[in-house]
């Protein structure tokens, strides 16, 4: 479904990737392991569409995401992915439910459709009782289960996590990690995870480990 092919990175003379390959199937949780400085996040956000390879390709069920324009690709990566990252990144000045909302409203989603939804996401992630609270009157497990809904509203075929429990406390990193599998479970959620957390990596259905910018 997502495939990388022999991508390369580099930051002035810091060569990151090296002519990485990698394919992602749906409905699996990935794990992408490795030392600091292995090249996970980058590998990560090149796979997003955040940042762009110097050479090689990304494809998503053939489309080659390189070659898209500007605007598309942020159509692309809006309605296509979702994104996790290990400090929420949820706006202060939101509830939880609006926060929710985001992606959606940039899509243009029917409101009452998009309400929904977020109605029903919330109810699998169990933060029906807190979609009026803000984000300060939240705990860290609540805010990061408001991101992860958010990064599923608008059923993307991938989610693309960067140290997602790397801000949590063990129950709630142990609560987030086995919320992913049930995700994958209940919804044919595919997952792509950055991690070093090594309970998270042997859970996955597939654990990819990086070394000096290379899959080893």
């Amino acid at each position: 479904m997502l495939i990388a092919k022999n991508i390369h990175k580099s930051y002035g003379n810091l060569h990151v990737l090296k002519g990485v390959n990698l394919e992602i199937r749906e409905k699996e949780v990935v794990s992408i392991v490795g030392s600091s400085g292995a090249g996970k996040s980058t590998l990560l956000h090149i796979l997003g569409t955040l940042d762009k390879a110097d050479s090689g390709n990304v494809l998503m069920n053939g489309l080659e995401l390189g070659k898209l324009k500007k605007d598309k690709l942020a159509d692309f990566r809006n309605s296509e992915l979702g994104f996790i990252f290990q400090f929420h990144n949820l706006l202060p000045e939101f509830t939880a439910f609006e926060n929710i909302q985001i992606p959606g409203l940039i899509r243009k989603t029917d409101l009452g459709e998009l309400n929904k939804r977020v109605k029903e996401l919330a109810e699998i992630l169990g933060i029906t009782h807190r979609l009026d609270a803000k984000p300060s009157e939240m705990s860290g497990g609540e805010q990061q289960r408001v991101a992860v809904a958010r990064a599923l509203i608008n059923s993307p075929k991938v989610v693309l996590a960067d140290e997602p429990s790397g801000n949590l406390d063990t129950s709630n990193a142990e609560a987030l990690h086995q919320l992913f599998f049930t995700l994958r479970d209940e919804l044919n959620q595919t997952f792509v995870i950055v991690t070093h957390n090594d309970s998270l990596a042997d859970l996955s259905d597939r654990k990819v480990t990086m070394k000096d910018g290379l899959i080893v």
